[in-house]
């Protein structure tokens, strides 16, 4: 006889993934020194242009800035892999927007981890490990649970450190690429512009805006390649510096777990590595200073007579 099947009988439900903690340093915020010295630049140059009676339709040429951009991402086209260059137009949000700094968020987690690793033992972290946003800091903790040796973590994790290094590199290198050739192609426009006005030599009037329109692709060259790409470039090195010391700092705290470390020694060794922390502690030391030096010059009470 076919068994009947059991509406009742519960079907089992599938484990939820572990949440991810979010990464350290919060929500995407604009980066004031990038737009605000973009401004300032445009508006000294802009403004300059306005003082000396110019107009901004004087600089205002599409066909000079067509030639100058489309030559300039031609050109490091050809010097940079493909994917090198969609990388970094994608990293481009990285030079106007920034996280708050996550160092200390990242040092806060770490104490966690070592507090926990030193009163149930290391392999307490493993239910830790999946709920980390930051892959740098699971791997390195997920090294660390497994029992690997400390030498051979650091190895790795280097091998990690370097390769990330490298492929920042990779991407404020086209930025770079693009700064030096700007100029050079906004000469190619230029020439291009004079050799149209000596077709038409015969209208001085002509001859006179014409020169003045073609040296127009000289300026966005020039103008582009030390107002946005080079800067670029260099605030893309400063984000992956950034990066590298978060990562020496997990990297250290890893290290201060697997070892054992108490914890208040940890966060020590990791808050030299912020330059803030040392900077409060300073002011603390020196407030604390200045109140026992001001209790020990006041003068004692008189005792009171009988």
């Amino acid at each position: 006889m076919a068994e009947t099947p059991n509406p009742k009988k519960a079907v089992p439900e599938k484990k939820a993934a572990p949440e991810k903690k979010a990464t350290p340093g919060g929500a995407l915020k604009p980066d004031v020194g990038s737009l605000a010295g973009l401004a300032l630049a445009l508006a000294g140059i802009l403004g300059g242009l306005l003082l000396e009676k110019g107009k901004l339709q004087d600089v205002a040429q599409g066909t000079a800035a067509m030639i100058v951009l489309g030559g300039t991402f031609g050109a490091v086209m050809v010097t940079s892999p493909f994917p090198v260059f969609l990388r970094a137009i994608g990293r481009l949000g990285a030079i106007f927007f920034e996280r708050g700094s996550p160092l200390q968020a990242t040092i806060d987690a770490l104490i966690q981890y070592a507090a926990k690793a030193r009163k149930n033992g290391i392999v307490s972290l493993e239910t830790e490990t999946p709920k980390i946003a930051d892959p740098f800091l699971r791997k390195a903790l997920d090294l660390a649970v497994d029992g690997t040796d400390l030498q051979e973590l650091r190895k790795m994790m280097d091998v990690d450190l370097s390769a990330t290094e490298e492929a920042s590199e990779a991407e404020a290198k086209v930025w770079e690429s693009a700064g030096g050739y700007a100029p050079t192609v906004g000469i190619i426009g230029a020439v291009m512009g004079l050799i149209q006005v000596m077709k038409h030599l015969e209208d001085i009037k002509a001859v006179g805006h014409g020169i003045a329109v073609a040296f127009v692709a000289t300026v966005y060259g020039v103008g582009s390649a030390n107002l946005f790409f080079l800067p670029a470039a260099n605030k893309l090195r400063a984000r992956t510096r950034q990066a590298s010391v978060v990562k020496e700092v997990i990297l250290e705290g890893v290290a201060g777990i697997v070892e054992g470390l108490n914890p208040t020694l940890i966060r020590m060794k990791l808050e030299s590595f912020d330059p803030q922390a040392q900077k409060s502690k300073k002011s603390k030391q020196a407030a604390s200073g200045k109140a026992a030096a001001a209790a020990k010059a006041a003068p004692q009470a008189a005792p009171a007579r009988n």
